[in-house]
């Protein structure tokens, strides 16, 4: 099978390349499963009711998070509602919603997806290795092919967990930093592998943010409002083909794609 997995949908700008490129992108490459880190996707930063409809009704399965899936106060509520929807697994017991769920193809195949956010130079979570290893084990009594998406901002503590989960998973991308990075590989055991699969949104910014807002903020070390910027307009993400029997990974693609 064939998994599709895409890097932080920013604003407006990010939500339209998902609306006009994920469609064909599953149509030219026969993708079965579809999913995307969505947690900048309203007004870059949290995610409505609205928006997440909108992203779902667009070729998108499941929509993982990060740090920043709190951002709107409505997600309280409609992450309980909406399964398709993750937080990362790692937060503490009594968060609402959930952070690993089975899903199932069109064609009927099952696979687990699970979230957790890294916490170097971030918040002070559950350990992510821990906790996404027994998720894994969970998972595991009923499909092999599991997919992790670790929402962190150490490069270090991405590829440690690759190594960590390296044959008990399927795959695993990075998301959170926007910047797609050029390390894909499939690791020893079989897991597909890369530190982050970059952003969707636009590209002629500060990681989704307008560059004049960003400068003034680095120059003058005065809080300022970032607002999402508009330019060049691309969806990043990696295509990972998956041995639907052994649960390991066959290959993986980066993909980069114009709005």
């Amino acid at each position: 099978m064939k998994v599709l997995l895409i890097g932080d949908i920013v604003g407006s700008p990010g939500r339209e390349a998902i609306k006009k490129l994920v469609v064909p992108l599953r149509q030219e490459f026969a993708v079965d499963f579809v999913i995307a880190n969505a947690e900048n996707a309203s007004g870059g930063s949290g995610i409505t009711a609205k928006v997440a409809a909108e992203l779902l009704s667009s070729g998108v399965d499941v929509l993982t998070s990060g740090d920043h899936i709190w951002k709107k106060s409505e997600i309280f509520e409609l992450i309980n509602q909406e399964e398709r929807i993750l937080r990362p697994l790692n937060y503490p017991s009594g968060a609402p919603g959930s952070g690993a769920k089975l899903f199932k193809t069109k064609s009927g195949v099952t696979l687990g997806v699970i979230n957790v956010n890294g916490r170097v130079f971030m918040e002070a979570l559950d350990c992510p290795f821990k906790t996404a290893l027994k998720a894994a084990q969970e998972l595991a009594k009923e499909t092999k092919i599991i997919i992790v998406d670790i929402h962190a901002e150490a490069t270090s503590e991405k590829v440690a967990l690759g190594w960590y989960l390296d044959g008990k998973v399927s795959a695993i991308f990075g998301t959170h930093t926007h910047i797609q990075t050029a390390d894909e590989k499939i690791l020893p055991r079989g897991t597909a592998y890369i530190t982050d699969v970059g952003m969707t949104g636009p590209y002629d910014s500060v990681i989704g943010r307008r560059v004049e807002d960003v400068l003034t903020r680095f120059l003058s070390a005065i809080p300022i409002k970032f607002e999402v910027a508009e330019g060049n307009v691309q969806l990043h993400g990696v295509l990972v083909e998956i041995d639907e029997v052994s649960g390991k990974a066959l290959s993986i693609l980066r993909v980069q794609k114009k709005l």
